[in-house]
């Protein structure tokens, strides 16, 4: 049986950038909904969820796109929520180095990360991802589509979709887009670096 992660804080430790009832509602209604909906059409299938995406081609065809949209839905949301805490951390080790190389400093990669959050048209995540070579690259992708389908790793997002941050915000995407950084968490993006590379 496929589950979410167990969320890492309190539903009241993102404020005052995310209050108390959306992350209630996101966690406990929209994550929790996927895993759901994933056990329903995968019952027979000792599949790893992180393999899903790249392992699609051994369900049924007419499945796929449910099984995808929310193996990603589940996948997408255990990032986000780990990329998020009450007690922020900036990258370190190798993914810092790697920044520092590639965007010059954390404040050039992350106006980069802004910008390109604010160009995401519709619903989705922006990613900071690594490839198998550990090249780093930002994407936007669409609803829930996960970078494991494109054979990248994600390693920090941040949800775009309405619900994460419309009670609050409302119209103004852009503020919670700016808002977001003061509770960002890197340490989970750069375990999963400093491991694989």
């Amino acid at each position: 049986m496929y589950q979410t992660i167990k969320l890492p804080y309190d539903y009241d430790a993102l404020e005052p950038v995310i209050d108390e009832q959306t992350v209630n509602i996101h966690y406990n209604k929209h994550h929790q909904k996927y895993a759901e909906n994933l056990n329903n059409y995968i019952k027979d299938y000792k599949i790893p969820l992180n393999q899903i995406p790249k392992r699609i081609n051994e369900f049924q065809i007419q499945n796929r796109g449910q099984i995808l949209y929310n193996a990603g839905g589940i996948l997408n949301h255990d990032l986000y929520w780990q990329s998020l805490s009450d007690t922020p951390s900036l990258p370190k080790g190798k993914l810092l180095n790697k920044i520092n190389h590639d965007y010059g400093n954390f404040t050039n990669f992350k106006q980069t990360f802004i910008n390109k959050s604010k160009n995401l048209v519709g619903s989705g995540y922006t990613f900071l991802v690594a490839d198998n070579n550990g090249n780093l690259t930002i994407i936007n992708l669409p609803n829930q589509e996960t970078p494991l389908s494109y054979n990248l790793i994600p390693l920090f997002n941040i949800d775009l979709w309405e619900h994460s941050y419309y009670l609050k915000y409302k119209n103004e995407r852009n503020n919670y887009i700016e808002n977001i950084w003061n509770k960002a968490n890197f340490d989970n993006a750069s375990s999963i670096y400093e491991n694989l590379f």
